[in-house]
């Protein structure tokens, strides 16, 4: 893992100031998008009192640069396999709660950066590290230890590859970079009561599930389902929506919110983020106020 360690002084830039910063630059933003990440790095070492840079081989050094970095804050500089990995890394190492993120979008996946509120320009991006503003936000937490920070799909309905798209040089790759880079996520997240798999499938059809929320039954096994969606809320509630198998006139979804949300069935599949896992016979997720922090645009 190759790292470099740059300074700046305040005299030579105005908006220095004195934090320090650990910047992880995956390597498949290398691979992908060299240019962006050469423009990230050289305004966050421009922007900030000390910058030191590491470049991981892959998931076990990007690991293990994050569990030394000791007071720097850290700044990850890849896609949302990337972000994903970083705060599944920091919660199993419980320091979400008193550790900032940072990151700089680069790669050909950056829907969840985006509908966080990330910049996903590498400037605007590095800009917001510098000058941006810590925000809580909440997350999901399921019974395998795993963590979900946009929304959890059942069945897992395929990403599409288009929308995935980026807007940098490399926007326009074809979506095997995509698979390399869930693979590698799904190596590392893997649990060992779940299989996870980044291969999208075919076409779901309708489940029999039953959905409860805070022990209260939504929808039972009698009612099959096309779909369930469960994302983090607000005030540290899940919202729940059950879209039952119309037939006929289309039916109307079911919703509700609460702290707790288990589903249970014949063995299910389930997108968590980018990430297709199971199949399992029941799984619960528990939403968590305020969980864990990223600097997001002031204001």
């Amino acid at each position: 893992m190759a790292e470099v360690a740059t300074s700046a002084s305040s005299s030579a830039n105005s908006s220095a100031r004195s934090v320090s910063l650990l910047v992880v630059v995956d390597p498949v933003a290398r691979r992908l998008d060299g240019e962006s990440v050469r423009i990230a790095k050289d305004v966050l070492s421009a922007g900030a009192a000390h910058t030191k840079v590491c470049l991981p081989d892959g998931p076990e050094e990007f690991a293990r640069a994050l569990r030394r970095r000791g007071s720097r804050r850290p700044v990850v500089v890849g896609d949302d396999s990337a972000l994903l990995r970083a705060v599944a890394l920091l919660h199993r190492q419980r320091e979400l709660a008193g550790c900032a993120l940072s990151v700089v979008p680069v790669g050909s996946a950056l829907g969840l950066a985006r509908s966080l509120g990330l910049p996903t320009g590498a400037v605007a991006a590095a800009r917001t590290v510098l000058d941006g503003a810590e925000r809580r936000l909440d997350l999901l937490v399921d019974d395998s230890d795993g963590v979900v920070l946009g929304a959890v799909g059942i069945p897992p309905a395929p990403v599409p590859a288009r929308a995935e798209a980026g807007s940098g040089p490399q926007g326009a790759a074809s979506v095997r970079p995509w698979l390399r880079t869930c693979q590698s996520l799904v190596r590392t997240l893997a649990s060992s009561r779940t299989a996870r798999t980044a291969v999208a499938p075919g076409t779901p059809g309708p489940a029999r599930l039953r959905v409860e929320v805070d022990g209260v039954t939504l929808v039972d096994l009698d009612q099959p389902v096309e779909g369930v969606s469960v994302t983090p809320g607000a005030a540290g509630m899940a919202a729940v929506e059950v879209r039952p198998l119309s037939v006929g006139a289309q039916a109307s979804p079911l919703t509700a919110s609460g702290r707790t949300v288990t589903v249970s069935g014949a063995h299910f599949r389930y997108r968590a983020d980018a990430v297709v896992c199971g199949p399992v016979g029941t799984r619960t997720w528990v939403a968590r106020e305020g969980a864990w922090g990223l600097t997001l645009p002031a204001g």
